[in-house]
């Protein structure tokens, strides 16, 4: 497919097919947002890349728990993900399986050490006895998320594979469009 616009569309297609792919029936924390986030970082420009993931996550958070005081963290760990995806995925002679790899961790590796601090900031700061407002109450914290983040890690590195190998296969199966002459 050398068509630009039937490639948007595509980008597109699979960003937004793969984010509605919370509402599936899932394993807690396997989900394809995360991978989702970062292929629309590395193949859609400019505030799209950003904008198409948050309003999907948007629409379908009131179907897969609503909103909590947390939303915010977790959206913004999800736009991380975009960037990431637009500083280490952007050109196409740079995607290989190993980087794709290696950006799914870095996004699976953010989002746990920025909601868990989030998580646990807001224990604090509610006086919540779950955790101790001192450094051994945040490694508590952390450690506790540990078995979280692997489920996170699995299906980053799932879903971010899925997705670059699938837009791949796609690009080079669709034939690009040739213009009508009459």
């Amino acid at each position: 497919m050398q068509n630009p616009t039937q490639s948007k569309w595509l980008t597109f297609g699979l960003t937004i097919l793969s984010a509605l792919g919370r509402l599936v029936p899932h394993a807690p924390n396997v989900t394809p947002l995360g991978g989702s986030c970062l292929f629309a970082g590395s193949r859609i420009s400019g505030l799209w890349a950003y904008l198409l993931p948050l309003a999907v996550m948007i629409a379908t958070d009131p179907f897969v728990g609503g909103y909590t005081w947390g939303s915010p963290v977790i959206y913004a760990c999800f736009m991380v993900n975009v960037w990431i995806g637009r500083r280490m995925l952007r050109n196409e002679s740079g995607i290989t399986p190993v980087r794709v790899g290696t950006a799914a961790f870095l996004c699976s590796l953010q989002f746990f050490v920025l909601t868990n601090l989030a998580l646990w900031v807001a224990a604090v700061v509610q006086h919540n006895p779950i955790y101790s407002a001192t450094l051994s109450g945040l490694i508590t914290c952390y450690t506790l998320a540990i078995p979280f983040w692997g489920r996170t890690l699995a299906g980053d590195l799932l879903y971010s594979g899925a997705l670059f190998g699938l837009y791949e296969l796609l690009r080079r199966r669709i034939p690009a469009s040739r213009p009508v002459t009459a």
